[in-house]
């Protein structure tokens, strides 16, 4: 048990120092090139907020009322500018970001556009696929 935890120490010690050292490389994943707020605060204050708060609506039947509808039209649409943000000012490190950014921008459109028609099915469907896209990057790039 002590081992266990002495190795974890240790490789946590060597991730943080290889993160350190290449801090220059790392930044452009991390930070568009004039714009202050990094990319972590943009998924943290944008996209896990408004994917929970749409996830959480479209559990179950959807939304009950035209408040709730409204809701998630709110959140489908930050999602999708939150698409073109991760594109912007050389925030995209490579193909497979790009990919997955068009993906979420398709696939939050047509949340966007059930949650218009309140086609709790045809939204629950789209957002599975918005899922799907933050996966996809989030296999090539979360740390």
């Amino acid at each position: 048990m002590v081992r266990k935890c002495l190795v974890v120490a240790v490789s946590s010690v060597v991730c943080l120092g290889l993160v350190s050292l290449g801090g220059s490389a790392l930044a452009q994943k991390t930070k568009g090139k004039t714009r202050a707020a990094a990319t972590k605060y943009l998924m943290r204050g944008i996209q896990q907020a408004h994917c929970k708060g749409l996830g959480d609506l479209l559990k179950d039947s959807g939304p009950t009322d035209d408040k709730g509808w409204d809701t998630a039209a709110c959140h489908a649409s930050c999602l999708n500018e939150m698409s073109y943000l991760l594109m912007d000012d050389d925030r995209c490190p490579d193909k497979v970001w790009a990919g997955a950014a068009k993906d979420l921008r398709e696939a939050s459109a047509a949340v966007l556009a059930a949650v218009e028609k309140k086609d709790p099915e045809g939204s629950q469907a789209a957002f599975k696929s918005v899922i799907g896209s933050c996966g996809t990057c989030h296999k090539a790039h979360k740390k």
